[in-house]
């Protein structure tokens, strides 16, 4: 969904994706001077989804008050000043420091930015709001802008995706878990979405191994997850010592599920000839299976649906990867999808990967699977009706605590018509006069 998108290859390089697609391997300093020419392609994307929407929420990456790199900015303010659309102000107060952020990013703003500047919004809040009410006296004066709301702290949001690796869960051993799961946390983890559904489950214990910790040698099922870089990931997996355990995992018996690049690093190589992950060159795999790949030019983009063969249960999920993977092992496919087989399974069966992302989302085959590895009966639940649930809450409860009315004039003049029939207007927070 990002019109421009960096994928992390090394401290101070990544890899530009527009539109979906690769561009090529940039610097941090040479990126910077290429932003000025990405805008239009923000403004493009920009334009389209305009044109077929009523609303659209632009959300900034990073801050807003990060002048040392506004010049050619495109996902803030610049963005914003390019485009002419309004601008709310969001803080986190149980980071701490609400008023100082919200006071100190008005301060920081040029003239033309602070002109677009429409509210702000206090986020995260817990305890009684009313003792806040001098803060918001504070940052009115100080800024010269209203509050949309001061928005309660709201566990329900616990239940949804995690938007970044920095809010996967810690290492905690669920008690009494039938199955226990655990993750290499890889330094450039990516679509880590993939494990919610097992997260969600009450009777599986899900664990991110930490760098520099050991796989623990009780666990069922070890899956490694998807990678920005998986030669990359492949050497940082080494540096850990997790091959080695891998490797003992699998002769004790336990099982290891690989998803897109983890599908990858279970074969013998990862080339990369063209470099599209960095430099060229070839990286030895775990040799879990008997497969190989090499990285490409194209990408592979599509939404799938399928069945696996040993359940019979659907499948559904997408591919969004580099590299197109070839061997022996594809001949014991671990799916089938749109009628072709589709990754692969050691001769055992207790070693498989595939390329599908949302695999476990499918709760049937979820469960089916879960049973396979435990040995054992597991009540499963239903995890996209969790999500449905978790966002009906969630939007009753800003629609509670937030003045829609306000925030949809700020952006347009809009009638409250966009507010869901099938909730009641909602009582204005006393905030919103601030």
């Amino acid at each position: 969904m990002n019109p421009v998108l960096l994928k992390p290859q090394s401290e101070i390089g990544a890899q530009l994706v527009v539109g979906g697609r690769v561009r090529g391997n940039v610097r941090a300093r040479a990126y910077q001077a290429l932003k000025g020419e990405l805008l239009s392609e923000v403004l493009a994307s920009f334009e389209r989804l305009a044109a077929g929407a009523d609303l659209v929420l632009v959300e900034g990456a990073g801050s807003p008050a990060e002048v040392n790199l506004r010049a050619g900015d495109i996902a803030n303010m610049g963005f914003a000043e390019a485009t002419g659309v309004p601008v709310a102000l969001i803080g986190d107060i149980d980071r701490g420091g609400v008023i100082a952020s919200l006071c100190g990013t008005v301060a920081l703003l040029g003239e033309g930015e602070r002109g677009l500047l429409a509210g702000y919004v206090v986020n995260k809040f817990r305890g009684d709001a009313r003792l806040f009410d001098d803060g918001l006296r504070i940052i009115g004066s100080r800024t010269g802008l209203g509050c949309f709301g001061v928005v309660p702290y709201c566990a329900a949001a616990a239940r949804l995706p995690a938007e970044d690796a920095a809010s996967l869960p810690p290492r905690v051993p669920r008690a009494g878990a039938a199955l226990r799961v655990v993750v290499p946390r890889l330094s450039r983890i990516a679509n880590f979405d993939d494990l919610d559904p097992l997260l969600a489950e009450p009777e599986v214990g899900v664990e991110f191994i930490e760098p520099g910790c050991a796989l623990p040698g009780d666990a069922d099922l070890v899956i490694l997850p998807g990678s920005k870089s998986t030669r990359a990931d492949l050497e940082f997996l080494r540096a850990q010592g997790w091959d080695i355990d891998l490797a003992a995992h699998v002769r004790r018996g336990g099982w290891v599920l690989g998803l897109c690049a983890g599908f990858q690093m279970l074969g013998h190589a990862v080339r990369d000839r063209q470099a599209r992950e960095g430099g060229a060159g070839s990286t030895a795999g775990l040799g879990l299976l008997d497969i190989e790949t090499e990285l490409g030019a194209a990408k592979t983009l599509r939404e799938c649906r399928g069945v696996d063969p040993q359940s019979g249960m659907a499948v559904h999920g997408y591919e969004m990867h580099m590299g197109r993977s070839s061997g022996a092992g594809l001949a014991r496919p671990m799916l089938e999808i749109g009628g072709h087989p589709h990754g692969a399974v050691s001769a055992d069966g207790r070693v498989l990967g595939c390329y599908l992302h949302g695999l476990f989302s499918a709760d049937a085959f979820r469960h089916a699977f879960m049973r396979r590895v435990a040995h054992r009966a597991i009540e499963g639940v239903g995890f996209e009706a969790q999500v449905e649930a978790a966002l009906d809450t969630l939007a009753d409860h800003l629609e509670t605590h937030l003045d829609c009315d306000a925030l949809l004039a700020a952006a347009g003049n809009l009638e409250p018509r966009l507010r869901s029939p099938r909730r009641p207007p909602a009582a204005r927070p006393a905030a919103r006069s601030h």
